[in-house]
């Protein structure tokens, strides 16, 4: 259809998809070396910020490469990090590990806990303040190309669909929004990312891309409950040997609190319910005294790229780049990836106003490619990159020895013990056959210091037009009744942290049900489902998740 569709054009220099620190870091860097050059970014939330969640611990190093002076420019970046403590977790109790034999890279002092939505909403002041025009809501689903094949932009701002795919009364058929060069920093798992590793092969010579859910809470707690500054993670239960991943607690100020859970998204056991690991691990005794008498405050989910080094694909191609996660810069052991994203972005853009001056456009930015592989980006990648291979393999035990040993002979003599590990299966074909696992039994949420799934994605402020099409494909839809559910016993019912898919029994045919009004925008569907049959796609631009301090 789209194809039949004749829409207006709007030019511009350099084209921009998503307006998180990847894609503002690239639009501030361009206006900062050449403030004649025509900028634009497109972000499907419905303002700078909305579609945000990161822990946060920001390393500032991105931060002042990018603008040295961001304390004085008022940045929300005021919370230092004053204390940071480990925990393996039991049932009943836990076991501090000593900070002093991790390696320097684990440090965190020097860094510090922020909302990076607001961040965000900070550097998008800064990027409009030096010409860059922000256009919020307006979602990208379809990319434009040059007669040679090279990407020359992307249509944004199509509405008005009806629930059948074809235009409603009050269509609107978006704009072809086109540039010399276009920088896709979409986040994990990018479904314009997807299409062009795809198109152009970009991921043949690298590993398996691999992710984790993350999953976060903002609790306001009593005065005598909070510690600003202070970090802690945990490890162990409730997931034991079921799955990777462990939980995270960010003092911040005003007596806010971000509590956060991640599962490695490579877990066997179909029958595991991340929500409700999340859920069950706020009643461990550390964690429940501190939320003792507070209350939460939002919710909200996201995928992780858990790759690494050995998954970056080639982030170049005819036309453009990936930057940010929509290349996996995540530097897994530190659960950071904030100051790779932003790093990221002023590398491309370096190489986007280079090749212009050139009279270039349109081909690869190979300078880009060069200096993320080269540089700091690198060099904090390189180091950590087998502790996701080794705990997947092995589990958290070996990888807390292996791993430790492997970071610090990479640190002291700059080359890994282990070289590089490669991690096997993607997260979908590592899922099991629903009879060759237990079935988990997860106590029901108090309402107090656990919720349900519905309840909780009320405090996303999440919200979709029910009138346009689901924004969720599903390729085949007799999948998840006919494979999935007696294979697998249709994981999607519990790795979906908004309780988007629902097996519905009907006499005695069961129905699949996708309430794609819930979905807070994770993608996890779509890198989890065993049959590889769920698509994740934009909706119409500003609906999704509306996150305040994320």
């Amino acid at each position: 259809m789209s194809e039949e569709i004749e829409r207006e054009t709007m030019e511009f220099d350099v084209v921009i998809v998503g307006a998180g620190p990847a894609g503002l870091s690239a639009a501030i860097r361009i206006k900062q070396l050449d403030p004649d050059l025509s900028v634009v970014v497109l972000e499907k939330g419905s303002e700078v910020g909305a579609h945000i969640l990161s822990g946060a611990v920001l390393d500032p190093i991105g931060l002042d490469a990018l603008i040295p002076d961001w304390k004085e420019k008022g940045a929300p970046v005021t919370v230092p990090v004053k204390e940071d403590r480990f925990y393996i977790l039991g049932e009943a109790g836990q076991m501090r590990i000593p900070n002093w034999p991790m390696p320097p890279l684990m440090n965190n002092h020097g860094n510090y806990i922020v909302s990076m939505a607001n961040v965000c909403r900070w550097m998008a002041e800064q990027a409009e303040a030096l010409g860059v025009e922000i256009f919020p809501g307006m979602s990208c689903n379809t990319l434009v190309w040059r007669e040679d094949g090279s990407l020359h932009g992307v249509v944004a701002g199509e509405f008005g669909l009806g629930k059948d795919g074809t235009p409603g009364p009050g269509y609107e058929p978006g704009v072809n929004v086109v540039g010399r060069y276009v920088l896709l920093a979409e986040g994990a798992r990018g479904n314009l990312s997807k299409q062009l590793i795809a198109r152009f092969g970009l991921d043949k010579d690298s590993d398996v891309p691999k992710f984790g859910l993350g999953m976060k809470e903002i609790w306001e707690v009593k005065p005598e409950n909070h510690r600003e500054g202070l970090v802690i993670h945990t490890m162990g239960w409730p997931l034991g040997r079921n799955a990777g991943g462990g939980g995270f607690i960010y003092h911040l100020n005003n007596n806010q609190v971000f509590v956060g859970f991640v599962v490695h998204l490579n877990y066997e056991n179909p029958h595991l319910f991340p929500y409700m690991e999340f859920q069950r691990w706020k009643h461990h005794p550390l964690v429940a005294k501190m939320l003792e008498g507070g209350k939460r405050v939002a919710y909200g989910a996201r995928a992780l790229s858990e790759g690494g080094w050995q998954s970056i694909p080639k982030v170049v191609f005819p036309g453009g780049a990936l930057i940010g996660c929509a290349a996996g810069l995540v530097n897994v052991p530190r659960i950071k990836g904030n100051h790779n994203a932003m790093l990221s972005g002023k590398m491309a853009a370096e190489a986007v106003v280079e090749a212009i001056r050139a009279g270039r456009e349109g081909d690869e930015l190979t300078a880009y490619e060069t200096a993320l592989r080269t540089g700091p980006v690198a060099k904090d990648l390189k180091p950590v990159r087998n502790v996701k291979p080794l705990w997947s393999r092995f589990g958290m035990w070996a990888s807390l020895a292996l791993g430790g040993l492997d970071m610090w002979v990479a640190s002291l003599f700059g080359v890994n013990l282990f070289g590089t590990l490669r991690h096997g299966k993607t997260d979908a074909a590592a899922t099991g056959k629903a009879a060759d696992h237990p079935r988990i039994d997860y106590p029901r949420p108090d309402g107090t210091l656990s919720f349900d799934r519905l309840t909780n994605v009320a405090y996303s402020f999440t919200n979709h037009d029910e009138s346009q099409p689901s924004h969720l494909r599903l390729k085949d839809p007799d999948v998840p009744i006919r494979v999935n559910l007696p294979l697998y016993d249709e994981p999607a019912q519990r790795y979906c942290p908004a309780g988007v898919y629902e097996v519905v029994e009907e006499g005695e045919v069961p129905t699949f049900v996708v309430n794609f009004q819930n979905c807070v925008h994770c993608k996890t569907c779509d890198i989890k489902d065993p049959s590889q049959n769920i698509v994740w796609t934009c909706p119409q631009g500003g609906d999704g998740p509306n996150y305040p301090n994320m």
